[in-house]
């Protein structure tokens, strides 16, 4: 009896941590309709049956490689393998400098998407300023524009920028809670729940 509440303490400390962040790693790196749940779920199970558990301090890292070896026993199985998804297998190695440059990227790519709707001349400024780092000298002398005029379009520019970028991180939150249980839409029956 002691050797079962010993794994499930060490299960619960060092295994289940992890699972969100498997989870999210999944996501990014899986097809979609891909069934992470239950790859999700058969990582977990492994791991819980693991031997030796003394030598697994860190589970990150052993629950990571579960799930990459499952992946690779699932794409072995298929006959059409992508080569893309055997290069995002490397992703799912619990290095956190890559879970740091994965989220950098998609940042980036955000924010390019919101650049690319500010107005023309604002979107202009603001890269002349912020990406190759001209003076509002060179900026108004490029442009022909007297400075003031160059600060307004570069004021204008940041205010949307922050402003998208708030309400993307809004709507992460309101995602994040609603899949954290919180009610969502009408729970009358036969009106149907908004997402």
């Amino acid at each position: 009896m002691d050797d079962v509440k010993a794994r499930l303490d060490w299960f619960k400390t060092v295994i289940l941590p992890h699972e969100a962040a498997l989870r999210s790693r999944l996501r990014r790196v899986c097809r979609p309709g891909f069934d992470i749940d239950n790859l999700v779920a058969e990582s977990l199970a492994r791991a819980y049956t693991a031997k030796e558990i003394e030598r697994i301090p860190t589970g990150r890292g052993y629950l990571f490689m579960i799930a990459r070896n499952l992946l690779i026993d699932t794409a072995r199985r298929e006959t059409i393998v992508s080569l893309d998804f055997v290069a995002d297998l490397d992703m799912l190695r619990s290095d956190d400098s890559l879970e740091a440059s994965l989220t950098a990227r998609d940042e980036l790519r955000h924010l390019q998407a919101i650049i690319e709707t500010l107005p023309q001349q604002c979107r202009r400024v603001f890269l002349l300023r912020r990406v190759q780092e001209l003076s509002f000298h060179d900026i108004a002398a490029q442009m022909s524009l007297s400075v003031s005029t160059v600060e307004k379009h570069l004021a204008r520019a940041v205010m949307l920028v922050a402003k998208a970028m708030s309400e993307r991180e809004e709507g992460h939150f309101d995602r994040t809670t609603r899949t954290a249980g919180q009610p969502t839409g009408d729970r009358r029956p036969g009106v149907g729940v908004r997402r």
